[in-house]
């Protein structure tokens, strides 16, 4: 197996250059998964086969949904296209390689995970600055305008939010400086992972049902049905952050009212007269 995925990269690395593998290369192969993996939920709403796995019973209308792919295609090609060949040159120089050998799996898999995680948190926070009032209003209010949301509509919003939260997606990799293929391997579970989180459907299969911290569809879901200053589930793949923030909120606001409650006893007793 591994011979033949060395074979098929020796070609690619010999036909083409670092340039265009990394920039035109992880261009095709991000429109070739994310179309693939978001049209057929379309497909399936419109059809309402499996509607029973449907998480709201609410459906998106077929005008809806073309204005969603139509903008994609307009904000992938004036956004995300000069952005992977702007970016180009920063990988290279944080140790960007795409030549041969290709790394290990142990690697491969250690970087991927570490990517899942800081990804995890830096979006985590980046989402909820999103969502304080004046952004959400100019700028991520263009994301919930899909309180349905179907696959696509994981990556339609604002220019300034593609911007904003890609870097939570990119940060890793800029770190580690990791093989062309660790980052396509990357870029594919990221594009799959927020397909999934977006496709309205809970299946018997999905994995939040087998993995305790990932959110998947239903959490997810949950955030765009509710207001935007009530929705938490701010996090893009596991639920820990939502938790530990939410549990660290709650303490505060239970020792504010202790204190508040301790201070009105005090001030009580102090204005109480002695009787003796």
């Amino acid at each position: 197996m591994a011979s033949i995925i060395e074979s098929g990269w020796l070609y690619l690395i010999t036909h083409f250059s670092d340039f265009q593998l990394a920039s035109m290369g992880s261009f095709l192969l991000h429109e070739s998964v994310f179309f693939l993996s978001g049209l057929p939920f379309i497909y399936l709403e419109r059809a309402g086969l499996l509607s029973k796995y449907k998480i709201q019973t609410k459906n998106n209308t077929p005008t809806a949904q073309e204005k969603c792919i139509t903008r994609l295609l307009l904000y992938h090609f004036s956004v995300n296209l000069p952005l992977m060949i702007v970016s180009y040159p920063v990988f290279r120089c944080m140790g960007m390689r795409s030549s041969l050998p290709l790394p290990s799996w142990k690697v491969v898999l250690t970087q991927i995970i570490f990517y899942f995680i800081l990804e995890d948190f830096v979006f985590y926070w980046g989402h909820r600055v999103l969502h304080t009032k004046w952004l959400y209003k100019h700028v991520h209010s263009v994301h919930h305008e899909y309180a349905t949301p179907f696959g696509l509509t994981s990556e339609y919003a604002h220019p300034a939010e593609i911007l904003f939260l890609g870097f939570a997606t990119i940060v890793g990799p800029a770190i580690t400086g990791p093989h062309l293929i660790t980052l396509w391997l990357w870029m594919v579970l990221r594009v799959l992972e927020t397909v999934e989180a977006h496709c309205g459907y809970h299946f018997p299969w999905s994995l939040s049902n087998f993995l305790p911290l990932y959110g998947g569809a239903d959490f997810h879901d949950y955030h765009h049905r509710l207001l935007y200053t009530k929705s938490g589930n701010y996090s893009s793949t596991f639920i820990y952050m939502d938790c530990t923030i939410v549990r660290h909120l709650c303490m505060m606001h239970v020792h504010e009212a202790l204190d508040h409650y301790s201070l009105g006893i005090s001030s009580r007793r102090s204005n109480v007269k002695p009787t003796f």
